[in-house]
């Protein structure tokens, strides 16, 4: 008997420590399975990683990640009474998210955001309510760490909140500059595009840069198939990609013991190769393009969806990878005749 009450016990504190996620699985399903209500102009948003909610999921993973690698680490604030203030206070947070997306989504509140960015001349004001969300999504779950785990809580779980911000601020910035006119993240977009137009060069494919879109550069590809132009404004230059690798990376040497030498190393590489998977997946957009047509559903569901695709499979890999190679080098490094399980082998002396 003393044994059940005790497996209870613990089945509910691990219930418990979860109650962050939890908090966000429903809100996010509600999204899901009525988004065509939610987003009635764009009612596939969690087939979007640009301006879409495919991001929620990646969230979820990452505030997963974080949990597990914590786990020990994270202590839930006592709740010395049932009726509290601060009981009231955390069970209110846990609900908050749920009851903005309804609000917003389901009880006028996004018309609201569009009609006061409509007013203040924000560019794509219909994205407002989004990236609004992100941030908003953000800030409660923060709320929500803060109030079941206290300070200790965010620096141990501080990576997934800080990514779900990252997000809603960067695409605010787009609405706001619109086509790519924000300049400071133009920096890495010459590096890219020409990249890029060097590989399709590489697969015989002919180039050629025809000016410029607000501040975006143009370029056009072509072959005997046809031909495709695009402007490749910072979204598509790889500053998503590498703030989404950054985040990840971070957490994951975070919470390894190695040499800070290794960790800047394994960094510098992952965030080169980020980099030039975001060149191949330009390049693929504009092959796809060339060999469907610019406007085909082909191009746009590679654009919106599964060319992200390539840098979030490489970003969830390199972790697997740093590992697996670390214990393969440690494998061999060790000599054969160095230990057996822990003992060290006799040496043989002259």
């Amino acid at each position: 008997m003393l044994n059940i009450k005790q497996k209870a016990k613990e089945k509910i504190k691990i219930l418990i420590k979860l109650l962050p996620l939890f908090s966000f699985i429903i809100p996010f399903l509600i999204l899901y399975f009525y988004q065509d209500i939610a987003s009635p102009r764009y009612p596939n948003t969690f087939e979007m990683t640009w301006k879409g909610r495919t991001f929620y999921i990646f969230f979820l993973w990452l505030a997963s990640l974080e949990m597990i690698l914590t786990w020990e680490k994270l202590q839930p604030s006592k709740f010395n009474k049932l009726i509290s203030i601060r009981t009231f206070a955390f069970i209110l947070a846990l609900l908050l998210p749920t009851i903005y997306v309804v609000t917003s989504n389901y009880c006028g509140l996004n018309v609201a955001i569009v009609d006061w960015a409509w007013q203040n001349k924000i560019a794509q004001c219909v994205w407002m309510p989004l990236s609004t969300e992100y941030l908003a999504l953000a800030v409660l779950f923060t709320l929500i760490i803060w109030l079941q785990y206290g300070i200790s809580g965010l620096k141990n779980i501080s990576i997934s909140p800080v990514f779900l911000a990252t997000i809603g601020v960067i695409y605010t910035i787009d609405n706001i500059f619109r086509y790519g006119s924000f300049t400071p993240f133009q920096f890495l977009v010459p590096a890219t595009a020409t990249l890029a137009a060097n590989v399709l060069n590489l697969m015989g494919y002919q180039t050629q840069w025809i000016g410029q879109s607000y501040s975006t550069p143009v370029l056009k590809a072509w072959n005997s198939k046809g031909s495709a132009a695009f402007g490749i404004a910072w979204p598509c230059s790889g500053i998503e990609s590498l703030l989404i690798y950054t985040l990840t990376i971070l957490l994951f040497l975070k919470n390894i013991t190695i040499p800070w030498k290794h960790k800047i190393i394994y960094f510098v590489f992952g965030a080169v190769v980020t980099f030039l998977i975001n060149v191949m997946r330009i390049v693929t957009i504009f092959a796809i393009a060339i060999d469907t047509g610019v406007n085909s559903v082909q191009t746009r569901q590679f654009h919106d969806y599964y060319g992200q695709l390539y840098s979030v499979t490489w970003i969830v890999l390199y972790p697997l990878i740093i590992v697996a190679s670390r214990a393969l080098w440690r494998k061999i490094r060790t000599p054969k005749n160095a230990t057996i399980s822990g003992v060290e082998s006799p040496k043989l002396t002259s």
